[in-house]
This record gives C-alpha cells, sequence and structure tokens, in this order.
C-alpha cells in the first residue's frame, strides 16, 4: 500500500507534547512523482525523493525557525497503519514522528 496523502504528526517522542502544533498541526504529506513537504513546529521542509511504496527515503530542504536547513528523511509503514519516521537536520538533531493518515470529509 502506498504512503503518498497526507499524514498528521501525532507523536515526536523527543520533543515536548505542544511543540508540534505549536505553528500549524504538524504533518508530512507524500506527493506522486517523489515530492512533498512536512511541518512541525517552527520546521518546514519539501522533501525530494519520496516514492508510491510502504517505505520512504528522501532528502528536504526548508526552514528552522526562518533560517535555512537541510536534511534526509525516512518513514516505513507500521503493521498498525500508522507512519514511523525520521526527520534528520544535516549536521544536528533527528526528529522522530509517527502519524496517522488524515482522513478526508465533505460536507454534505
Amino acid at each position: 500500500m502506498s504512503l503518498l496523502g497526507r499524514w498528521r504528526i501525532v507523536e515526536m517522542p523527543d520533543y515536548t507534547e505542544d511543540y508540534p502544533d505549536m505553528m500549524e498541526p504538524a504533518y508530512i504529506l507524500f506527493e506522486a512523482h517523489g515530492s512533498g513537504e512536512f511541518a512541525f513546529g517552527c520546521v518546514t521542509g519539501q522533501i525530494f525523493g519520496g516514492g508510491d511504496t510502504d517505505a520512504v527515503e528522501f532528502s528536504w530542504t526548508g526552514n528552522n525557525e526562518m533560517d535555512e536547513a537541510q536534511g534526509h528523511g525516512s518513514a516505513d509503514r507500521q503493521p498498525d497503519g500508522s507512519l514511523k519516521g525520521q526527520i534528520c537536520f544535516h549536521r544536528g538533531d533527528e526528529a522522530n514522528f509517527i502519524a496517522r493518515r488524515e482522513t478526508s470529509s465533505t460536507a454534505c
């Protein structure tokens, strides 16, 4: 099954509980053709090299508290359907996360 789509980051064990949703609800998005994006806390990034599989590795570039940042990351689908991954900063920290697929609803 594919990881394509938007995933809500529900847990980041290396950060205080309120940090991931500081600016907006934390998420990671995998789109077709190996692109995507993520946001948590004061960090935003553009993903390069994701894929349409159950496990992905990617590089990213973006911002961390308004400073340019970059790194790499990975994500794997777990048996319970959640997504477990890591976003790593070049020469810096590693941000572990657990995410659940966002479900969209349409109003009638």
